[in-house]
């Protein structure tokens, strides 16, 4: 993909690993100015792969420019140091991806037992980090995008927001997370500022190739850096307000934008189950 965002300053929360390393690479290869935001700043501090340092380093490395920042999404106070410094040091935010999230297992929620047998606790951990610190972050950044009269905000979702795919609380969060997209996006709207939900497919994360047993597709899998391409792309669009307020699925942003994975490969865009 051309470098078309090299002016453009984003923010990628959740960009440790998975989906959200993938975005935020995914925006550097195009050229952009990436904090990357997250809890592991160092190999240890978790005992799941990957940090926010490193990250960082391959978005410099595909092009743009990537700079780690701790931030612990469930804490008001840090989400809002992490907007207050970027505006210190740049002045500007152009793009807000919101895919902080945190489940029990490393490659989602449990799926091996019905919601009345899980902790409610699970309920409580997926909505404070999967929904709620997504509102969380889409205030401060509407506070400096009003102002600019530009900006872009992507709530990383899936297609588990209108059917059931194996977790009740999951389920429940993605709706919110598109229903986030559609309400913020009719009131950001007038100020020229875009909002949508991302439905990624299924994405060879560290997670999901360390269970390949659990994954009979995996071969089909797309790279965790195409479905930054996706939103590199929606970023660079200067008529990305008609978007405003939808959901996107990976394969219909794809087919609009000209856009293929590594090996080439472009994904067909989902038909929707009936309403």
């Amino acid at each position: 993909m051309p470098a078309t965002l090299k002016e453009r300053v984003a923010i990628v929360t959740g960009a440790s690993r998975g989906i959200g390393r993938g975005i935020a690479i995914g925006l550097g290869e195009a050229g952009c100015t990436v904090y990357v935001t997250g809890r592991t700043i160092r190999d240890g501090d978790s005992d799941r792969p990957g940090t926010v340092t490193k990250t960082a380093e391959e978005v410099t490395a595909a092009g743009g420019r990537g700079i780690p920042l701790r931030c612990d999404h469930r804490i008001d106070a840090e989400a809002a140091a992490v907007f207050s410094r970027v505006m210190d040091e740049q002045g500007r935010l152009d793009v807000l991806v919101n895919n902080a999230t945190e489940y029990t297992t490393d490659v989602g929620p449990p799926e091996d037992a019905p919601f009345w047998e899980l902790q409610i606790e699970d309920w409580d951990l997926m909505h404070r980090v999967g929904l709620r610190s997504h509102y969380v972050a889409s205030i401060y950044a509407a506070r400096i995008m009003v102002p600019q009269r530009r900006g872009l905000i992507v709530n990383v979702s899936s297609m588990g927001a209108i059917k059931y795919t194996g977790n009740v609380s999951y389920n429940v969060v993605k709706a919110g997370v598109d229903m986030l997209s559609l309400t913020t996006a009719h009131e950001l709207r007038e100020h020229d500022v875009a909002v949508v939900s991302l439905w990624p497919r299924l994405t060879r994360t560290a997670g999901v190739m360390a269970h390949p047993e659990m994954f009979p597709n995996l071969d089909k899998a797309w790279s965790p850096e195409f479905n930054g391409r996706c939103v590199a792309a929606l970023a660079a669009d200067p008529r990305v307000i008609e978007k405003t307020g939808r959901a996107l699925d990976v394969g219909e942003v794809a087919n609009d934008y000209g856009l293929t994975d590594f090996d080439g490969r472009r994904p067909t865009p989902l038909q929707r189950p009936p309403a």
